[in-house]
């Protein structure tokens, strides 16, 4: 593992998985989970990472239908059925027998009624005319939006893998320039123990020698001056 990169400026990554080895090894697992479970323990958020951002604004894209419908959510009120009163054609009541103004509103509201109709028939022929080629224009647009989202997505999952593997061949290079560097330090270590070594036998064998020609002096030194 080698390679120190910042990230956010707080946290530093000290890992090259495409090039490290060993995450398959019994007990690697498990003093992962070990060290984040450590980790998430003693970590304590010091700041809020959000609070660069606006506060967010839930009720930006409420409309009034909307709101109306959350307050009765909320309120836990039963939603309104569908309200047929504007089909229905009532005839005016018992009391209005001989009211011409009933009689006229009902009239009214049967023209309003038969006029609603005939709209609504209109707009089906104007469909059935119409609808055939607008539907193919609108699927043929749907089709070419589709069409350029996947040459997007296709263009992103290329970006995406070829950013992965510029990030393999990184790594496998420096893995490669960090296990040299290893290998040329385990031999300097070696050659400067080796030297060490030698130092110290060389030091010790000159003691050695230095010791014994200073025996042999003393010695040469008392039969001088026994002689005497």
């Amino acid at each position: 593992m080698a390679g120190t990169a910042s990230v956010a400026g707080e946290v530093f990554v000290d890992a090259l998985p495409y090039f490290d080895q060993g995450y398959d090894a019994a007990g690697v697992r498990e003093a992962a989970a070990a060290l984040v479970e450590e980790e998430t323990r003693r970590y304590r958020p010091t700041k809020n990472y959000l609070s660069y951002l606006p506060t967010p604004d839930f009720s930006a894209f409420e409309t009034e239908i909307m709101r109306n419908e959350f307050e009765r959510l909320a309120a836990r009120q039963p939603m309104e059925l569908l309200s047929m009163k504007r089909y229905e054609l009532p005839a005016p009541s018992s009391g209005q027998k001989n009211d011409i103004t009933a009689w006229q509103e009902c009239v009214n509201n049967s023209m309003a009624q038969l006029e609603h109709q005939a709209v609504r028939i209109e707009n089906l022929e104007l469909m059935s005319h119409y609808g055939t080629n607008a539907w193919k224009a609108y699927n043929d647009n749907l089709a070419f939006m589709i069409e350029m989202a996947q040459k997007e997505l296709h263009k992103f999952r290329k970006q995406i893998q070829d950013l992965n593997w510029q990030r393999k061949n990184d790594q496998l290079a420096a893995g490669a320039k960090l296990r040299e560097l290893e290998s040329n330090w385990v031999s300097l270590v070696s050659k400067n123990y080796e030297i060490e070594r030698q130092s110290f036998s060389w030091k010790t064998k000159s003691l050695n020698s230095g010791n014994s020609r200073e025996t042999k002096t003393r010695r040469t030194s008392d039969k001088t001056f026994r002689s005497y």
